[in-house]
């Protein structure tokens, strides 16, 4: 695995590379001739990113922007958005992504309580239209708004507003950017929401710096990689362990706006992409691609993939089938930066496959009882997480921020988990997913692994669902492999001696596909739902 080895130190050990625009201006120094942005034929070299970066910047002090503002992103994976990001950076802002799949009130909602100054948006995706969208919404402390592409009235074009950077001396952007700090502030990312509104997380430059060049150093992202993204920008995964780790290292973005299998495989064979991390699901759904073996793969070197377990016959078969040399797994959320914990190369098939790895080196982790008392080796607990990667707290909200992160510095995540005796973590549940039955702890995740190795399952979900005798039990959702076929009882019958009898699911329902966000994460609440409906 030598060949993995990172090109050049971690860059958070540069003590002249203390912001994102430092790190910028690194790797245009170092790469400015090479590619950093390959999108549908359009290519931007290091340099130009680095200049066009800076042509936002100053556009934006034109408009007025001052430092610690919000500015909020709401628009797919496009190359005009890591631009306009490095430009809201560099002018002090503070980066706002915003969900795509965001209705015209979420949007507005987040827009209003973040205080968003400026907003670039793109005038449509997956037939919504943003701006019609948000029309009839108030919006005090938004001045301006920004088209990515094309025209829409009362928005200023890219080209317009790029246009603005000549009424803002460069002097006065380096003034801007000499003046950051590692504690300034970079960006504000708002959580899913799944229980309430979501609340508004602020992580720095210098906490992003030092854990994604860590994270790249340690899964080996070299400058000559050709990275397709396809996590979205606005969450962590395709944001920070995406473009922002791309462009520490050096290596090629290739933004893809929506996951579509037949365009992630004829990307991969046209662009020669060698780094592909996502969600299991993005692997599962390739496997499972009918003409998978049409398409030329053989470029592919790095999966990364995030904290839900993992059959280790789907690392086999990525690693056999895909062709990657490298399979990492790793483990974060957005209030620690997106990133806690990742497996090394060189680490076993079966700590990949069950494991998130083990700690960064600066972030502690525990798994802790309902008082607060570490658990034993192998024993689940709700994992706590401490260190520099730990959020500032939530954007005006102060009693959140105190319930989250107690008075020692202790992230209370609400993930279930354990540690085996050397550090790795692996992820078990969420507190508000599991479910009780006869009074004994399920945890979704570990049924899920389980189920997960059947011969005929894709994939699985397992949720809690109300009973009359038990209080709760699981009912299971399945994709089954392209051309198999099997019976909820015949599942059933396999999982009775693998299985206490209490974690069994009662009943399954089969599916053609499992509903998921933009992030590719289950979404249960759907699933319970449907059970929900079927029980009616």
């Amino acid at each position: 695995m030598s060949d993995c080895l990172p090109q050049f130190p971690a860059i958070a050990t540069d003590p002249a590379i203390s912001t994102i625009p430092d790190a910028v201006a690194h790797t245009a120094r170092r790469y400015g001739d090479q590619v950093a942005i390959e999108e549908d034929g359009h290519l931007m070299r290091y340099g130009e990113l680095y200049e066009s970066a800076r042509l936002a910047g100053r556009a934006l002090m034109a408009l007025g922007l001052e430092p610690g503002e919000r500015v909020a992103v709401w628009a797919p994976n496009l190359h005009e958005w890591i631009v306009a990001a490095l430009g809201i950076h560099m002018a002090g802002g503070v980066l706002v992504p915003l969900n795509t799949r965001y209705k015209g009130g979420e949007a507005a909602d987040i827009l209003a309580r973040s205080g968003a100054r400026v907003l670039f948006g793109i005038a449509g995706f997956l037939g919504a239209d943003y701006p019609a969208m948000l029309r009839g919404h108030a919006l005090p402390a938004l001045r301006h708004q920004v088209i990515l592409r094309g025209e829409r009235e009362g928005w200023l074009s890219w080209q317009s507003f790029m246009a603005r950077a000549e009424d803002t001396p460069a002097e006065r952007l380096d003034a801007r950017m000499a003046a950051l700090t590692p504690d300034s502030p970079s960006d504000l990312l708002y959580t899913s929401g799944t229980t309430g509104k979501p609340k508004g997380v602020i992580s720095t430059h210098g906490q992003n710096l030092r854990a994604f060049s860590d994270w790249s150093a340690i899964v080996g992202l070299r400058a000559s990689d050709r990275y397709l993204i396809i996590n979205p920008f606005f969450h962590a995964f395709g944001y920070k362990a995406g473009w922002l780790a791309a462009v520490i290292r050096g290596a090629t973005i290739l933004p893809v706006a929506q996951f579509d299998a037949d365009v992630v495989l004829g990307c991969i064979a046209r662009y020669r992409v060698s780094f592909l991390p996502g969600s299991p699901t993005l692997y599962l759904s390739l496997l499972a691609h009918p003409r998978l073996g049409a398409y030329d793969l053989s470029s592919l070197r790095v999966a990364v993939t995030g904290a839900a377990s993992i059959a280790p016959e789907l690392i086999r078969r990525m690693r056999k089938v895909l062709g990657f040399d490298v399979v990492l797994t790793a483990y974060g959320l957005t209030e620690c930066c997106g990133l806690a914990t990742v497996c090394r190369l060189g680490d076993a098939l079966q700590t990949i496959a069950t494991t998130s790895g083990r700690p960064l080196d600066g972030v502690e982790i525990r798994c802790v009882d309902a008082q607060g008392s570490d658990v034993m080796a192998g024993e689940q607990g709700e994992v706590w997480i401490r260190g520099y990667n730990v959020m500032r707290g939530y954007f005006d909200d102060e009693a959140a921020s105190r319930e989250a992160v107690d008075d020692a510095g202790w992230l209370h995540t609400g993930d279930i988990g354990k540690l085996d005796a050397a550090g790795n973590l692996s992820i078990t549940g969420r507190l508000k997913d599991m479910f009780i039955v006869g009074g004994f702890n399920c945890y979704p995740a570990e049924i899920e692994h389980l189920i997960g190795t059947h011969p005929a399952v894709a994939q699985v979900a397992v949720v809690g669902v109300p009973d009359a005798r038990m209080g709760e039990v699981g009912s299971a959702f399945v994709v089954l492999r392209e051309g198999e076929t099997l019976s909820g009882e015949a599942l059933l019958e396999w999982c009775r001696p693998r299985l206490a009898n209490y974690k069994v699911p009662r009943s399954v329902a089969f599916m053609a596909a499992l509903p998921t966000n933009a992030a590719g994460k289950v979404v249960k609440h759907e699933l319970r739902a449907v059970q929900a409906k079927a029980g009616t």
